[in-house]
């Protein structure tokens, strides 16, 4: 993706909230159970809370159990980036927005089909856009 959005840490401190801020830009993450997105089920588009990018749709949204919101495909490949991480003594996969970069969680081989995928993402990263009905 070329048109990367690009914010210095003070500019990114500005926009976000500190929750916000710890878990996109320092590659946080929320605890279990705790996110406002982890139990929803409506019909509509998650986005990143950072820069509005649409990230997920709602009908690839699955319950997991891991206590926070999973989906078995981005809205578009181009949508979300991977990056191999190696924190915690651990080898995963790393979930960043293609659009500016913000960390969103990680995915995993263990999901459902059709891609067997499972994306793991904090709900502080994300901002929920519901369908609206047709008028």
């Amino acid at each position: 993706m070329t048109d990367k959005i690009q914010k210095s840490d003070a500019e990114w401190r500005e926009v976000l909230t500190d929750e916000q801020y710890r878990v996109l830009r320092k590659k946080g993450t929320e605890r279990a159970f705790t996110g406002k997105y982890h139990d929803l089920y409506e019909d509509g588009v998650y986005r990143c809370a950072a820069c509005g990018h649409p990230l997920f749709a709602a009908e690839t949204k699955f319950h997991s159990g891991s206590g926070w919101p999973s989906f078995y495909a981005p809205i578009a490949n181009a949508s979300v980036e991977t990056h191999k991480d190696f924190s915690f003594l651990m080898v995963r996969e790393e979930v960043v927005c293609s659009k500016c970069d913000s960390h969103l969680g990680h995915v995993f081989n263990d999901g459902p089909q059709p891609t067997g995928l499972r994306y793991c993402i904090n709900s502080v990263s994300l901002d929920f856009e519901a369908k609206r009905d047709a008028d």
